[in-house]
């Protein structure tokens, strides 16, 4: 006992003496705790203060989500709305086109009342160095046949039929090289064959050929379609003289003929089922 109080003797003061106070300062809290309660108070304070603080950033954070979430859902919407409303204008737009290529081809019609059509959709185009057609979704159901003229609503030249099926039909073009149709210049009336040529198919250009010795073709002149022996109509815009050549043997000429019509940007095209000769 002597030595453990020996060795341990400032540690069991030590505690006593804590021990001591503590009771003491029960003791006098307990009869005044309005002393007490101003100590709790001061100390739980700042705790409190904090407390609001926090709360109050976590509504923060809890509302700016809301409002985040609201607004995400509104941009989804407008976008839905952009959407629709551009779908709206392009709409708009083909049926502007649709409406001016309808009234393209009601003067015609009234300017070609020889002419009988049926209107058709291009559905496939297969354009290469070695060939030029068109497969279009109407056939001999519509009284569609081979040799049929293929032209716009403005009555420009595509090409002639050259295969059909009972919903289809394939137009060879003007400037591929099984292509030959009669054609005259329309400023002087000289004749010759209209055709494609493989070294011109690549510029998307034809040949005006077989031209007579004394005939006088100028850049700029238009060539039309001669109907001549009544296989095609006649006056069907071709297109127009881009250059004139002198063939290899320096004895006839050519004219070398840009198309009136942009093959690639055709959707929609007539097909002449059958025609009146004009005297």
């Amino acid at each position: 006992m002597k030595r453990f109080l020996t060795k341990h003797g400032i540690v069991v003061l030590s505690v006593a003496t804590v021990v001591a106070v503590a009771l003491s300062l029960l003791s006098f809290f307990s009869s005044n705790t309005n002393v007490l309660s101003n100590i709790v108070q001061t100390v739980s304070s700042p705790f409190r203060s904090a407390a609001t603080a926090v709360t109050g950033w976590v509504e923060g954070i809890h509302s700016y989500l809301t409002e985040f979430d609201a607004l995400q859902e509104e941009n989804a919407a407008l976008k839905i709305q952009i959407a629709e409303m551009e779908e709206q204008l392009r709409q708009a737009e083909r049926d502007s086109e649709e409406n001016a290529t309808l009234r393209r081809l009601l003067d015609l019609r009234e300017q070609r009342r020889e002419l009988n059509m049926e209107s058709a959709r291009i559905i496939q185009e297969d354009t290469s160095n070695w060939a030029s057609t068109l497969t279009l979704n109407i056939g001999d159901s519509f009284g569609v046949s081979v040799g049929d003229c293929v032209i716009t609503e403005t009555g420009d030249l595509v090409g002639v039929i050259s295969e059909t099926g009972s919903n289809w039909s394939t137009c060879t073009t003007i400037i591929d090289t099984d292509t030959s149709i009669g054609a005259q210049i329309f400023r002087t009336g000289d004749i010759g064959v209209a055709r494609g040529d493989f070294s011109l198919m690549g510029q998307n250009r034809l040949q005006l050929a077989y031209l007579d010795a004394d005939a006088s073709p100028q850049v700029g002149d238009l060539v039309v379609t001669s109907g001549l022996g009544g296989y095609y109509p006649s006056q069907l815009v071709i297109g127009t003289v881009d250059e004139v050549m002198t063939d290899d043997d320096g004895l006839a000429q050519y004219a070398v003929l840009t198309p009136a019509v942009d093959l690639s940007a055709l959707s929609q095209v007539f097909v002449i089922t059958d025609f009146s000769i004009v005297e």
